[in-house]
């Protein structure tokens, strides 16, 4: 492991900080990812704490909350409010089955801006259902959850807006989405993404045949940041799996991996680095390492401890700042961007059975 004690100072150059803290970050990165340096330290380190063994390579992570995030969040949640919802569903035949009712959603969101999405709910039911919300990955589509529905759950997956179906007014595209108005925190792009996750959930609250206390929500990568934001903000998720957890621990981040979608970030910096003060602000307020104490129901996160998009230190940092005080963290060893998906399937399957079917509703 290299001595680094140097911290990096923030200045932006075109080829990278040429700092001792920088080189140290470049080689803990590069051995990280070596199966026999994975093998001696990830699990000791990891999985069970990040400690000085981050500090000697100029990492912090610790939560760094901007003056005014409590305030911004709160004026954001308000103006997101105070637009009428507007839902529609639209019953698709042609995806529905004996087992499973599909249907197409719309729903108005911060800017007014219309948000697609697919719901799905068992055929046959009676009383009300748990339910469940996600949203895609950063560069994925929004796929039909009807996997979940066979399980019982009334079960949301949100196109927030970029994605197909809620690209009309909104399309940055990708790579740009993740730099997209990056220097200004009021016009910045995940502004409206994180308010669609939370519109998501005001949908399904809206259903009659919704539980409003039996509500949980998943996902990995962009879609396990967003699970992080939403449920610090909505108390009515009293559920939680979180995946390798993307827009976390972000200055960290873009240090550990020279991978799309956080390379993005590094581009623009590279283009602008006058901007970098700004954009760092910016950040700072989205970044889920700032929301995670809020999260205060019970939580599972899995990371992969080879994970070169979402790297699993980040991870790391977000499930030791929750709040939650039932919570439970699975490392997969030799995993990647996947974090471990198809060993860690079952246990959120059991996850949510545990807490939301198995529980009695308020």
């Amino acid at each position: 492991m290299p001595d680094a004690k140097a911290k990096l100072t923030g200045k932006i150059y075109p080829n990278g900080p040429p700092s001792e803290a920088n080189s140290a970050r470049s080689a803990y990165r590069t051995a990280r990812n070596e199966n026999s340096f994975q093998r001696q330290h990830s699990l000791s380190t990891i999985a069970t704490g990040l400690g000085d063994y981050l500090e000697n390579v100029g990492l912090t992570m610790t939560p760094q909350k901007p003056a005014y995030f409590d305030a911004f969040w709160d004026d954001v949640r308000r103006e997101a409010e105070a637009i009428p919802l507007a839902p529609e569903i639209v019953a698709e035949p042609l995806r529905t089955t004996n087992d499973v009712s599909v249907f197409r959603v719309r729903f108005t969101s911060l800017d007014h801006i219309r948000i697609a999405g697919w719901y799905c709910r068992p055929t046959e039911f009676s009383g009300t259902l748990p339910a469940l919300l996600t949203v895609p990955g950063y560069q994925a589509e929004t796929r039909i959850p009807s996997d979940w529905a066979q399980r019982g759950y009334a079960v949301l997956n949100v196109a927030v807006r970029g994605k197909l179906g809620s690209n009309d007014q909104f399309n940055p595209g990708i790579p740009n989405l993740l730099t997209h108005n990056i220097d200004d925190r009021h016009t910045y792009a995940y502004r409206g993404l994180y308010a669609d996750a939370w519109r998501g959930l005001d949908f399904l609250l809206s259903l009659p045949e919704v539980d409003v206390a039996r509500i949980g929500m998943f996902g990995s990568s962009q879609s396990g940041g967003l699970t992080v934001v939403t449920t610090a903000l909505r108390s009515e998720i009293k559920a939680a799996s979180v995946g390798a957890p993307f827009l976390c621990g972000v200055r960290d981040a873009i240090g550990l991996t020279d991978t799309y979608p956080y390379q993005e970030i590094n581009d623009y910096l590279r283009v602008f680095p006058d901007r970098r003060d700004a954009v760092m602000e910016t950040l700072g307020y989205y970044d889920g390492l700032n929301f995670a104490n809020k999260v205060s129901c019970p939580l599972i996160m899995n990371i992969g401890l080879r994970d070169n998009v979402c790297p699993p230190e980040v991870g790391r940092a977000v499930f030791d700042a929750a709040g939650a005080a039932d919570k439970t963290l699975y490392p997969y060893v030799d995993q990647g961007h996947d974090a471990g998906l198809h060993l860690h399937s079952p246990v959120i399957a059991e996850f949510f059975a545990r807490h939301l079917q198995n529980a009695e509703s308020a």
